[in-house]
């Protein structure tokens, strides 16, 4: 169990090659703009910094992702 002071840290991987993350940390993201709606995904937006994950390039440039809310977390898969 990830510790609660390092939200970064609680990254979930999900079959299929998604992965999830706290919907307080989503919140957070979208918040100080890191991400924008891109029609029915998200895309990053790189001149805002990500908050360091315990996976590297978790949100990579130039991907887009659906997000799904299942229960207290928030559910990721990359699209093209």
């Amino acid at each position: 169990m990830a510790d609660d002071r390092e939200p970064f840290a609680d990254v979930h991987l999900t079959p299929g090659g998604g992965f999830s993350i706290p919907e307080l940390k989503w919140r957070e993201l979208l918040f100080i703009g890191a991400f924008r709606r891109d029609g029915d995904a998200f895309v990053r937006d790189p001149a805002r910094p990500l908050p360091p994950f315990r996976i590297p390039d978790l949100f990579g440039e130039g991907f887009r992702f659906r997000a799904e809310h299942d229960g207290g977390r928030v559910v990721f898969r990359r699209v093209k």
